[in-house]
């Protein structure tokens, strides 16, 4: 009789996974420690650029700098999960066309849980870090309240953000089971999480009607941050962006296990 494996399982199975991912990259101290400062040289270039651009304007579009760098802070974080937690989709492709992808699928587990269990990127929490500061001097700076309610929406609306990213990572990646040429994909994809930290309404209205309804970028950082920066105009699909982020995620995880199942019945 086959055991019913629940959540208790898999978070017994995932801690005893990364125990060994994070023991095999501490034992290489000095890459994780060059990789954490590249990373966080990175978003503070980010940072600076903010500064620099704002020194010459004062407001983009009705944004100023203190909104701007809550915004950036925001999707910092939000970018976090995918960063940390399912950065081996970057992997998918490779395996998949050495055919070392197979042994995934005869595992007593779930495909997409073991994958992504695999890889945990450490460099990842230098990006957090990173985003916490900026998004608490943003939100001092601003004057939002620190109430459970707000402290509450930050959180539930950061978790909403990360999904659409998670899920359009997922789409990108699981595109190597359809098509040769899925790298470019992935890049390219990736390359769309650099206007998560703008708002959406400094685009023409074409952008924003892609950024918003075909490339959900704009749900990464923009609506979900508009719950705290605007919280006497919150527009619908700030609302509706947890059901939105839900759809987005399990649309994706099925895409990815859809490729799974084409690959274990062609062997391709």
């Amino acid at each position: 009789m086959s055991k019913k494996r629940g959540l208790k399982f898999y978070l017994s199975i995932y801690r005893k996974i990364l125990i060994q991912d994070l023991k095999s990259k501490m034992s290489y101290r000095a890459d994780f420690v060059i990789s954490t400062i590249g990373m966080i040289m990175t978003n503070l270039a980010g940072f600076v650029t903010f500064i620099v651009l704002f020194h010459n304007f004062p407001t983009i579009n009705g944004w100023d700098l203190n909104h701007m760098l809550f915004l950036y802070g925001f999707s910092l974080i939000a970018l976090t999960p995918v960063q940390c937690f399912f950065d081996n989709n970057w992997n998918l492709r490779a395996m998949v066309y050495s055919g070392d992808f197979i042994k995934y699928c005869f595992r007593p587990v779930n495909v997409f849980f073991y994958f992504m269990s695999e890889v945990f990127d450490v460099k990842g929490l230098g990006q957090f870090a990173f985003g916490i500061a900026t998004l608490v001097y943003a939100w001092a700076k601003i004057g939002i309240p620190v109430t459970f309610i707000t402290i509450g929406q930050a959180v539930l609306f950061l978790l909403t953000a990360s999904l659409f990213m998670i899920a359009m990572m997922n789409v990108a990646a699981a595109t190597c089971f359809w098509i040769q040429g899925s790298g470019y994909v992935m890049v390219i994809m990736f390359r769309f999480k650099d206007f998560a930290k703008y708002p959406a309404s400094i685009f023409n209205e074409v952008f924003k009607a892609i950024f918003t309804f075909v490339i959900p970028i704009a749900f990464v950082a923009y609506y979900p941050s508009l719950v705290l920066l605007q919280p006497d105009n919150i527009p619908l699909l700030t609302w509706l962006s947890p059901l939105i982020g839900l759809v987005f995620f399990f649309l994706s995880y099925a895409v990815w296990m859809l490729g799974v199942r084409k690959y274990d019945f062609t062997g391709s």
